[in-house]
């Protein structure tokens, strides 16, 4: 044991050697939550709870893996079990494949994309004669998840509306749903509601997961939205056993659902619970920390909590002011320049962090200019590219005949000689007699409704959607080799050679292709029993983790580029927080918002300035250009909220103190 607790200050030791009922750990930024999150599972252990009674639940795949990987290095010995450590959406994934037919659903459930919800929704406003400049289908699903999000079932929705367009957006969303279940889907959303729903309707499941976790543990629990909580409360009601791990100061995703109430009100929700903090911030300056500690004490919702520095540091955190957003960028290139060539400065270890998706393309354009490395974290997702859609439609349809949503995304794609009138009378049919689409093609065809050679075409891809099923079932470690044989076969390749006339474009698509069948084969190999089932379903959650490719990303030498939303969780030696304006930095759609916007725009800018270990600069333009005219702007209030003294000073790069480091 204290071996164990080695190296853990007081404030930790606390923290993880509380093994019963309710725990608040808040966990300041760079205060070493990961280390008492394993370490503590590694006591409860200890102190004789079965490994596989513990549970621990964090937001992505990355954290669970890195909470998984400390937790096998700490324990050092096999265990006849191990502890559960999932995403709220794995842990509901698993439940829900042995309980879904509870709530009339098929245990083989797919799970809906981005796409097929889109196509969905579309459908369903169609249904209610909603024009689409009333409301487009991505308006509806933001709704949609919204209600979900908090917990709110379709049947209830009206009793939520605000105005008009959510009155409409109820009535859709019962439609959507009841879409959904016919088509034996959820949604993403759905995994977590439809456990939820489970647990409030049936006694006898809650009961079991209640006896199956004996210890309950949140990560980044600041982050939970109102379905989670849920799902948190319902676990844990019989023996309150819950430890919640997070920060309500870097509470910054609102706009996704997240309620920092759950944290602010933790005591009120578990009557007794025990608060520890952990202040002692191993991450950045005493500098640093003075500002962050400045800044997020202008917000009166929060626990109060101070974070002090381990390690001290003379430079002084810089605010620098541009005459223009150009040369706002072309400074913070030429110096990042400056410290590769003449300090040899690692790119990787310099970040330059923004609030909004518009402001690095000038940057970018500045770091090819001077041919420097450079990589935008959070762009594009492999997983949202159309190449990747279309082959995991393919993949769906296999797996799951009547899945339409992805048969009619991929049936003339690439084009197979099945035209749009077609599709629309064989759908017509199945609607009118209640059957599937494949179902409803025989008697089509016997009636004259579509010609023979339409299908000879429906037929030929009916068997061979059938052909790579059998393949796919009976050669589950050949997946990756298999898919290459059906992307080859149905003439993906020579499709992109069509669409694309430029080589460069080509080559990005079939890169695409590469990396879709590498995903598969990379899935066959460390899977025990694969599954194409198994495939989909991890893909469908590791595509909607907000990862990205991140990982991949940080091991390139080159600066990093990213959100501030981005950059949470990450360290950096320098960042360089540009923008620092009124209207960038807080965001304008804050400020005509109530005091929580503005609130949590200070909390965002709290977690960028944490980001930084040992350099600090703040930048911001006096005029930025909008709709072709320049104009003034005006100082971001926490730049004054941040320092002691309100007046901006324009400092140089201190090279003396850089050759020292």
């Amino acid at each position: 044991m204290m071996d164990r607790l080695q190296g853990l200050n007081a404030s930790q030791k606390e923290a993880v050697t509380t093994l019963q009922g309710p725990l608040l750990v808040l966990a300041g930024a760079g205060t070493g939550k990961t280390r008492v999150i394993t370490v503590r599972m590694a006591e409860l252990i200890r102190n004789g709870v079965p490994p596989d009674r513990i549970l621990s639940v964090t937001f992505t795949n990355k954290a669970a893996r890195e909470m998984a990987e400390r937790t096998r290095s700490l324990l050092g010995r096999r265990l006849p079990s191990k502890p559960v450590i999932s995403t709220f959406h794995s842990l509901c994934v698993k439940i829900l494949r042995q309980t879904a037919d509870l709530l009339g659903y098929p245990k083989d459930f797919a799970i809906y994309d981005r796409g097929d919800q889109e196509s969905t929704a579309r459908s369903v406003l169609r249904d209610i004669r909603v024009q689409e400049k009333q409301m487009r289908p991505g308006e509806l699903l933001s709704r949609i998840s919204r209600w979900k999000m908090a917990g709110v079932l379709p049947q209830f929705a009206t009793e939520a509306v605000e105005d008009d367009l959510d009155f409409l957006a109820a009535v859709a969303y019962r439609k959507y749903q009841a879409h959904l279940k016919q088509q034996g889907a959820v949604d993403f959303d759905d995994l977590l509601l439809l456990t939820t729903q489970l647990f409030a309707e049936r006694d006898d499941v809650l009961d079991y997961y209640q006896q199956r976790f004996h210890s309950v543990q949140i990560d980044e629990y600041q982050d939970t939205n109102g379905v989670q909580f849920e799902l948190v409360q319902a676990l844990v009601r019989e023996h309150n056993n819950i430890c919640v791990v997070g920060d309500d100061d870097q509470s910054i995703y609102g706009w996704r659902g997240a309620e920092v109430e759950h944290i602010l009100n933790f005591q009120n929700y578990f009557p007794g619970a025990k608060v520890v903090r952990l202040e002692e911030n191993y991450r950045c300056t005493d500098k640093i920390l003075e500002a962050a500690n400045r800044l997020v004490r202008f917000n009166s919702s929060r626990h109060d909590k101070t974070l002090y520095a381990n390690k001290q540091s003379p430079n002084d955190i810089r605010i620098i002011e541009f005459p223009d957003e150009v040369k706002e960028a072309e400074g913070v290139v030429g110096e990042i320049e400056m410290l590769r060539d003449r300090h040899n400065v690692p790119l990787q270890n310099i970040a330059v962090l923004f609030r909004t998706n518009e402001q690095p393309r000038l940057f970018e354009t500045e770091f090819r200019r001077k041919r420097i490395p450079y990589v935008l974290i959070g762009g594009s997702s492999f997983f949202d590219r159309k190449e990747t859609r279309d082959l995991l439609a393919y993949l769906k349809t296999i797996v799951k005949p009547t899945d339409e949503i992805s048969l009619l995304r991929i049936i003339n794609t690439p084009a197979r000689g099945i035209g749009g009138m077609t599709i629309e009378k064989i759908l017509a049919r199945a609607v009118r007699s209640g059957q599937s689409f494949w179902d409803a093609v025989p008697a089509a065809a016997q009636d004259g409704e579509v010609n023979a050679r339409a299908v000879t075409a429906l037929n030929q891809f009916h068997s061979t959607l059938d052909r790579y099923r059998r393949e796919l079932e009976e050669s589950p470690q050949r997946m990756g080799e298999t898919v290459k044989s059906l992307i080859q076969e149905i003439g993906y390749e020579s499709e992109i050679a069509k669409q694309y006339k430029e080589p460069d474009q080509q080559q990005v698509r079939m890169t695409i292709l590469e990396q879709f069948v590498d995903s598969i084969a990379q899935y066959a190999e460390r899977t025990t029993d694969p599954t194409l089932n198994g495939f989909l379903e991890e893909t469908a959650l590791t595509g909607r983790d907000e990862e990205n490719d991140t990982d991949e990303q940080m091991k390139d030498q080159a600066v990093r580029l990213m959100t501030m939303h981005s950059a949470k969780g990450l360290e950096f030696p320098m960042v360089y927080l540009v923008g620092m304006e009124e209207g960038l930095l807080p965001h304008h759609r804050s400020l005509d918002a109530e005091g929580k916007a503005i609130e949590e725009e200070r909390r965002l800018a709290y977690v960028g300035v944490t980001r930084a270990m040992d350099y600090l600069t703040l930048t911001r333009a006096a005029g930025r250009m909008k709709w072709g005219k320049r104009r003034d702007a005006i100082p971001s209030r926490f730049l004054d909220e941040m320092m002691e003294s309100a007046s901006d000073r324009t400092l140089a790069v201190d090279e003396e103190a850089l050759a020292t480091e």
